[in-house]
């Protein structure tokens, strides 16, 4: 069963269940998965599902950011629910250990040797990494890897 027929049983399975938040956040994400099919004339792949729920997922983690920072925790709670719900779509997240290794191979596939080289790396990291990391952060962590 692919990612995208799964959350479409899951949004029945809220509906019959009568869990309206549940069902409210899996039907953004459709909402969002059908927004980009459309966009782009054709339908999404589990890959290209992935990249539409990590998306959501950085978009919610920044609205609960500025949320608490303004004092505002009823509308951060609402955002970490639906953080949740999107989260339990992707993959199992990457320990820092792991992600380190993965970047690290990266650097001696590419040969990367400088910062000017970080676009190379961040490609070859981008589809083993996508929905399992936070890619701001693996970002920050291949500079600083290849500023030393």
């Amino acid at each position: 069963m692919s990612l995208k027929d799964r959350i479409q049983e899951d949004m029945k399975a809220a509906l019959k269940a009568g869990d309206k938040a549940r069902l409210g956040a899996i039907r953004l994400i459709m909402a969002a998965v059908k927004q980009r099919e459309v966009d782009e004339r054709t339908q999404l792949d589990d890959r290209q599902v992935l990249a539409v729920l990590d998306k959501m997922a950085k978009q919610r983690r920044e609205s609960i950011a500025q949320y608490r920072a303004a004092g505002r925790d009823d509308l951060a709670e609402k955002e970490q629910a639906e953080l949740e719900i999107i989260q339990s779509y992707l993959p199992e997240a990457l320990s820092e250990a792991e992600i380190d290794a993965l970047i690290a191979a990266a650097i001696r596939e590419t040969g990367a040797a400088g910062i000017r080289d970080m676009g190379r790396v961040m490609a070859r990291l981008k589809p083993q990494l996508q929905g399992r990391a936070d890619m701001a952060q693996v970002s920050a962590r291949v500079k600083a890897a290849l500023g030393q």
